[in-house]
């Protein structure tokens, strides 16, 4: 016998051996302290027909039931995506309680992940990437890791961009998140506006009064076009679109097209004011040598007034004739005479072309042959 314990009482061994058990029984106990929202290692002991055990360690083992394996529209069983005995992070959906086993989740530990750097993305307010997943009544519906969320149709540039496919991936930025309601809220207008506001300021030192550019109609409304410009829009009026009376932009423009346009103005808050007729020579300049007064032309009426009527004489050149110089009948209506399209024989009466100005008559005609 060992000559040292002879010197030690036999209850003081007896006491430090309980101690040492004890310790090994808590270091070896059936139950650990997993809470819901953990994310915890584990692996595949066992497949059944409802979902999957996993070994957790510490001699405890969780249930992963089969809907939380993947995404309801994946349809995946546990064997169909985990392997036996390979490690996998789970996510503690309900702690092990009297109402049964410590319930786990696979296709949420991605989620309760993408939650986190979500989180930390709209803290430092950063641009995330995000991929339409659906297009729905008001917006369309992102998933960004792992997490679904909803950009409505305020938040877009524009009603096109609803027409995004699926899979299409958009910049965005992050306006409203909640992870406990499982709220995700984004905007792909506050990107644009931001990178647009670069852009123009950019633009702005670069554009110059007179220059011309090559851009994209990227709207059309009545009152004209918007241009965009190297990433910047500029107002195309309806005026500036052709030198001939034009009663919609849309007669001339659709969305998509690429034209040249000339940099008209750039007023102090930065609106840019394109043209496109003048880019082509001035009709009124063209008739100098053609016309001369007393001469009878034949033109088309583009406008009907209750004063008279204006007849185009010259692509892009229109004169007004007076309802006094259509008739002799002093109390006839212009419309009573003429219509919109109609051709007629008209004189020239006074041509002004450096006031653009054209007095023409019908009445006249008879006297002048």
């Amino acid at each position: 016998m060992n000559k040292n314990l002879e010197l030690i009482p036999e209850e003081m061994i007896f006491e430090d051996l309980a101690v040492e058990f004890d310790s090994l029984l808590d270091k070896n106990s059936y139950k650990f302290d997993f809470k819901a929202g953990d994310i915890i290692r584990g692996f595949v002991s066992r497949f059944d027909k409802d979902g999957a055990l996993v070994d957790v360690g510490y001699k405890s083992e969780g249930f992963l039931p089969n809907k939380e394996v993947a995404n309801k529209e994946d349809e995946l069983n546990p064997q169909d995506v985990l392997e036996l005995a390979k490690e996998y992070d789970f996510y503690v959906i309900r702690e092990e309680n009297d109402k049964g086993p410590l319930l786990l989740s696979y296709k949420r530990v991605a989620q309760a992940r993408g939650w986190a750097k979500l989180e930390e993305i709209k803290n430092k307010d950063e641009i995330v990437e995000g991929e339409v997943i659906a297009v729905v009544k008001g917006g369309i519906i992102i998933e960004i890791y792992g997490v679904r969320g909803f950009v409505p149709a305020s938040q877009l540039r524009a009603a096109s961009e609803i027409e995004n496919e699926k899979g299409a991936l958009l910049k965005m930025k992050i306006i409203e998140l909640n992870k406990n309601s499982r709220k995700l809220i984004c905007s792909r207008k506050v990107v644009i506006e931001a990178e647009k506001a670069n852009l123009r300021e950019k633009a702005l030192v670069e554009l110059e009064v007179g220059q011309v550019i090559s851009g994209t109609v990227v709207r059309v409304a009545e009152f004209g076009a918007f241009i965009d410009i190297g990433g910047i829009d500029g107002l195309l009026p309806v005026s500036e679109i052709s030198w001939q009376r034009i009663n919609h932009p849309k007669e001339r423009l659709s969305v998509g097209d690429n034209i040249s346009v000339k940099v008209l103005k750039i007023d102090e808050a930065g609106k840019i004011s394109l043209s496109l007729k003048r880019l082509e020579q001035d009709p009124w300049t063209e008739i100098e040598d053609k016309f001369v007064e007393g001469q009878i032309v034949s033109g088309a009426v583009v406008k009907i007034t209750a004063f008279g009527a204006f007849v185009e004489v010259y692509p892009g050149v229109e004169g007004l004739l007076p309802s006094n110089e259509i008739t002799d009948d002093e109390d006839a209506s212009p419309d009573k005479y003429l219509e919109v399209g109609q051709q007629v024989e008209v004189i020239l009466k006074k041509l002004s072309p450096y006031e653009r100005r054209i007095l023409l008559s019908m009445r006249d005609i008879a006297s002048a042959n």
